[in-house]
């Protein structure tokens, strides 16, 4: 039992730490490659900020398994495994951090709107903490678990795939690994971790083509250790005005990691450890919130898999190991030389597995009715996939005259894409339950967001307005096309289905 024991926290451990290593390889990665992010700013201040906050959250959860213990006369509880949100982080680097900077060309001013922008998503979640139960039944499954699985699939995804075939020799290694022990949940001879070893042999040949001159893009690792203590700060509050139009990536993603804390948590109490949802939505809200005070960009949240924690035999102690190591090895420089030799290709595949897995559950989650509303909301997060690729080819000015209108129509699809996947998906909900009305409401709600730009934004970045300054009149035709399809809703034949 002992054996087992180790071996449990020790495979929970790799898996809780692993996923953590690779979300900061791909915020960074996104950042220096696609955007020219310079990266003294990301290795000395924002991941050892953002680290800080998943070492404060993974101590608190380590406190409260230990609580648990005591209260229950146990000793086998098994924390909460807690670590940087993926989509939120991919979605922050690609929608504020990376165009923040493009746009400035001031590589502190946009690591302050970051830090402010996760600010407010600490704020939200606080606030929402205290009547998370309220707000999961407000906001309409399928239109949530639909963006949720839109950015699985295509942030988590798709974009990934692309990585893997930058690097195709190591990549396609590392994805036979993962689909082959995740997926196809078969076993390594003597049980090797297939995790571990895809990140282990991927970077390994990886560096050996790199080495030997077959890779024309190849990159020495530097690994150089320079300790970068994570620095309490106030200056990103003055980036707060500019962070406000950020306010519609901001608000959805805080929303979407609290309904999946209040879920993980009803996991863990059916899986036989009872933890107070306010107390695991809370240590969420604050560890988010301090790294957002010490040079964090990403949030924090509790993962999905306390059961496969639980089954492996994990208790409390691999919270505590993967939540000292991140937090102190980032504060000590031992985590940016690790972050900059995984290459992304090879950790592109775990991505695309838990993209696999939001999808999976997204569908699981509704009714098998409700399957096309979560379809339509995937088409805000496709046209933000397009304008992510478009903006890394031309500039706005740039395009030509004969797609402008089209060029124009992907960046209303796009701009605040969350809140209109969470809105599309709940109208189209209600129409399947035969409740147009309440649909005509969503349509309402989408008419009153477009104006202020909180949704469609005309602006290239995506900024809200006022309805009377806004760039054109576009906002206010985009508002009545609202209206009318909410009139449509309020049809006669479907206010008969309506009392039906």
């Amino acid at each position: 039992m002992r054996h087992k024991n180790i071996q449990g926290e020790t495979t929970a451990f790799l898996a809780l730490f692993i996923d953590n290593l690779g979300v900061l390889v791909f915020l960074s990665s996104i950042l220096i490659f696609t955007f020219n992010f310079p990266s003294d700013i990301i290795f000395t201040r924002m991941i050892p900020g953002t680290a800080l906050g998943v070492l404060f959250g993974d101590m608190t959860y380590t406190w409260l398994a230990l609580r648990l213990n005591k209260k229950t006369g146990r000793n086998d509880a098994t924390a909460m495994p807690l670590g940087l949100d993926t989509p939120s982080t991919i979605g922050l680097a690609f929608t504020v951090l990376g165009p923040a900077y493009a746009a400035s060309g001031d590589a502190v001013l946009a690591w302050r709107i970051g830090m402010a922008t996760l600010f407010i998503i600490g704020i939200v979640k606080i606030i929402t903490s205290f009547f998370g139960g309220w707000v999961q039944r407000i906001v309409p499954t399928a239109g949530l678990m639909g963006s949720l699985a839109g950015i699985g699939l295509l942030l988590l995804g798709f974009l990934p795939l692309v990585e893997i075939f930058n690097a195709p020799l190591a990549g396609m290694v590392a994805l036979g690994l993962i689909f082959y022990c995740l997926i196809g949940k078969l076993q390594l001879p003597g049980r090797l971790p297939g995790v571990l070893l895809a990140v282990v042999l991927g970077t390994a040949l990886h560096l050996a083509l790199g080495y030997l001159g077959m890779l024309p893009h190849f990159q020495k690792p530097v690994f150089e250790i320079t300790p970068a203590l994570p620095v309490f700060s106030l200056d990103f509050l003055q980036a707060l005005p500019a962070s406000l139009k950020y306010l519609t990536i901001a608000i959805p993603f805080a929303i979407l990691t609290i309904i999946g804390g209040i879920n993980n948590t009803e996991s863990a109490r059916l899986a036989g450890d009872e933890y107070k949802a306010r107390d695991i939505l809370l240590t969420e809200a604050l560890s988010t919130i301090i790294s957002a005070f010490f040079g964090g960009v990403a949030q924090t949240t509790p993962y999905i898999g306390h059961p496969a924690y639980k089954k492996m035999g994990a208790t409390w102690l691999y919270t505590l190991a993967a939540g000292l190591l991140i937090g102190i090895g980032a504060a000590a420089g031992i985590m940016s030389p690790i972050v900059a030799l995984i290459p992304k290709a090879v950790l592109a595949p775990i991505f695309i597995f838990i993209g696999f897995e939001i999808v999976q559950q997204a569908y699981g989650s509704v009714p098998a009715n409700h399957s096309p509303a979560v379809s339509f909301a995937f088409f805000p997060i496709i046209a933000n996939l397009i304008m992510v690729f478009l903006g890394q080819f031309t500039a706005p000015d740039a395009v030509p005259q004969h797609l402008r209108t089209v060029y124009q129509s992907l960046t209303v699809l796009s701009n605040g894409f969350i809140l209109t996947a969470i809105l599309w998906g709940g109208m189209l909900a209600c129409l399947i339950d035969k409740t147009p009305r309440k649909a005509a409401g969503y349509a309402a709600a989408c008419a009153l967001f477009a104006l202020f730009g909180l949704m469609h934004s005309v602006a290239p970045t995506g900024e809200i307005y006022l309805p009377w300054n806004a760039p054109s009149r576009y906002p206010l035709e985009i508002s009545l096309s609202y209206l009318l399809l909410a009139c449509v809703f309020f049809l006669p034949h479907a206010q008969a289905a309506d009392r039906a």
